[in-house]
């Protein structure tokens, strides 16, 4: 599964710089998919869009922080645990129930993410 912040979120930002794969970010900002990876080329993401690995793609949440699901891979492949999880002061970040994900699918993304071009 990847992991969600739910609107208990107090936005202290704790979990943004824990995250490997830089998929956390604060409401309203807009994120791209190199942030934070190796990615130097057109990526599809999991709804089969493709997108230029610099292109600013729309806000999740315009009021809390929040985390991107095609760069989140539960930091598998970097830590045991997720590490927002672990930082979070109100347990905000919980797994989502609506994307349940293997291991083997989180590692193929980690991969994915962090390829040397």
């Amino acid at each position: 599964m990847a992991i969600i912040i739910t609107d208990e979120c107090i936005n202290c930002g704790a979990c943004e710089p824990e995250c490997p794969n830089n998929a956390i970010y604060e409401g309203g900002f807009e994120w791209t998919i190199a942030e934070g990876t190796k990615i130097t080329s057109p990526y599809t993401l999991e709804d089969g869009k493709q997108v230029e690995h610099d292109a600013k793609q729309t806000p999740i949440d315009d009021d809390i922080y929040f985390i991107v699901p095609d760069k989140c891979t539960e930091c598998k492949g970097f830590h045991d645990e997720p590490q927002c999880a672990a930082v979070c002061p109100v347990d905000c970040c919980v797994q989502d129930p609506d994307r349940v994900e293997e291991e083997t699918a989180l590692l193929a993304r980690q991969a994915a993410l962090h390829v040397e071009a």
